[in-house]
């Protein structure tokens, strides 16, 4: 399921988003046992109790990866980081692994595309007592772009999600999104938080929140989850205070539910 956050152009622009576990380590090979690799391949939320918790897994590792010249800012990543340890219990930790890839060459990609991409780098999957998460930066467009229309993130199964960070780059030269990190950290924490659950997706809904016109996204107007936070009018305004939108109240509670903070 894709889920992405989106931003309105000054000129009328729209973007839209919207085991086998055998030992502690993780993984250091592609070619990995397929039952350990299936634990990563679900759909979009079903991790959601496992991501929150530190019932089964007590530590996280982020597998970032990205390609030349298209890594995000470290202080994306320290919010990242911070949004992460606010939101679960992870005793043992949060660690980022950054790596490198070669460019594919591609100007667009495509869903299927994106997950080849996964399958043939990806290292670090679910351990015993550690839950792996997959986040790759890539240096092309989302091949879903149409016309006006084009995609920041997608949040695609249950530990992976793609930014794309060409599009991003291209948009911070906008006057109005000056501050790379902080548009970066905002689109990550979005796909992320879809990951967690979010909204009714994985975390259950503890109050009658979720957008019925816009699946998966809040209906409060200034929750990072609500879907007019992908407009100008709506992130340009939130952002330009100079921090990420928050997660309202109802969203938060639904991740206490599922065992998160």
């Amino acid at each position: 399921m894709k889920k992405v956050i989106a931003l309105l152009f000054v000129v009328l622009i729209t973007l839209i988003s919207c085991a086998k576990e055998d030992d502690n380590s993780p993984l250091d090979s592609p070619v990995a046992d397929a039952a350990v690799v299936s634990n990563n391949k679900k759909g979009t939320g079903t991790s959601s109790r496992d991501l929150l918790s530190d019932v089964k897994f007590k530590s996280m590792v982020i597998e970032l990866v990205y390609v030349k010249g298209f890594e995000p800012s470290a202080t994306a990543i320290n919010t990242f980081v911070s949004f992460i340890e606010a939101r679960t219990f992870k005793p043992g930790g949060i660690t980022v692994l950054k790596r490198e890839i070669a460019s594919s060459g591609k100007a667009t990609f495509t869903n299927d595309e994106i997950t080849a991409i996964e399958d043939a780098n990806r290292t670090k999957y679910n351990t015993v007592d550690q839950i792996a998460v997959w986040a790759l930066f890539v240096d092309g467009d989302s091949a879903s772009n149409e016309g006006n229309s084009v995609v920041l993130g997608t949040a695609y199964r249950n530990t992976s999600f793609v930014i794309y960070e060409n599009t991003i780059k291209k948009i911070s030269g906008n006057s109005f999104s000056s501050n790379r990190s902080l548009l970066e950290a905002t689109v990550i924490e979005h796909e992320f938080s879809h990951i967690l659950g979010l909204t009714n997706l994985g975390a259950p809904l503890q109050s009658n929140h979720e957008d019925t016109e816009h699946a998966k996204h809040c209906n409060v107007t200034n929750c990072l989850m609500y879907y007019l936070a992908e407009t100008q009018g709506g992130i340009g305004n939130m952002i330009s205070g100079g921090s990420v939108p928050a997660l309202d109240a109802q969203c938060l509670a639904d991740l206490k539910a599922n065992g998160g903070r």
